[in-house]
């Protein structure tokens, strides 16, 4: 189990820094967009962000545990493992640790904008929309793909909404690495730790 976590840890960086290399020029496109309208942006990609964490951490679930079995698995603990796995990291990785970043670098306007309560009415609905999806076509390698970059874009313009109009340079690399850091361990956590923790090795063994 440990052995997997860390190759897919591993295995997933490099992709990660390309994400966040694409935060880094999307902060120059829009780095003099108006707070109210990052913050909006912000609402259309987290949303996003979790109806794909939702279909990839409940998928992960369903192909190891059940989909060799040629059955589904029991609904109630899928919509456990879908919904803590993506509100929970999709929550830690779009907001909490950019709202960390925002309050070492002493950004203006930083707040944590936690979705599922702010928009408690689309951010939940949408969770469980991704659950039902891989309840019947679970996938994980396009939405894993798509979930790395727009949950960059997320956290990017979560700081967006807070940074202000003065911007140092070396504050790009302290967003990079946030940025970074908001993204890989979250959603590898999210994607691939988190449903594989409900898994027995014996399950891992046979979908090699």
């Amino acid at each position: 189990m440990f052995k997997k976590i860390y190759n897919e840890l591993a295995h997933h960086a490099p992709f990660t820094f390309v994400g966040a290399v694409s935060g880094i020029v999307l902060i120059f496109l829009f780095r003099k967009m108006p707070a109210g309208l990052a913050l909006q942006a912000f609402y259309v990609l987290h949303p996003f962000h979790v109806v794909l964490s939702a279909l990839v951490t409940a998928s992960m679930y369903e192909m190891h545990k059940c989909s060799k079995d040629r059955r589904h698995c029991n609904i109630w603990v899928l919509l456990f493992i879908g919904y803590t796995g993506s509100i929970g990291i999709a929550t830690l990785s779009d907001s909490v640790i950019p709202y960390m970043g925002e309050v070492l670098l002493g950004m203006p306007h930083s707040h944590p904008h936690i979705g599922f309560i702010e928009k408690w009415w689309l951010v939940n609905p949408l969770a469980i929309l991704g659950i039902a999806i891989a309840y019947f076509r679970p996938a994980t390698k396009f939405p894993h793909a798509g979930h790395v970059f727009v949950s960059t874009w997320a956290s990017l313009f979560h700081v967006l909404a807070a940074i202000g109009e003065a911007v140092a340079w070396w504050m790009y690399l302290a967003i990079f690495i946030f940025l970074f850091l908001a993204v890989w361990l979250p959603c590898c956590i999210s994607d691939i730790v988190f449903p594989l923790l409900f898994i027995k090795n014996k399950n891992l063994a046979s979908n090699k």
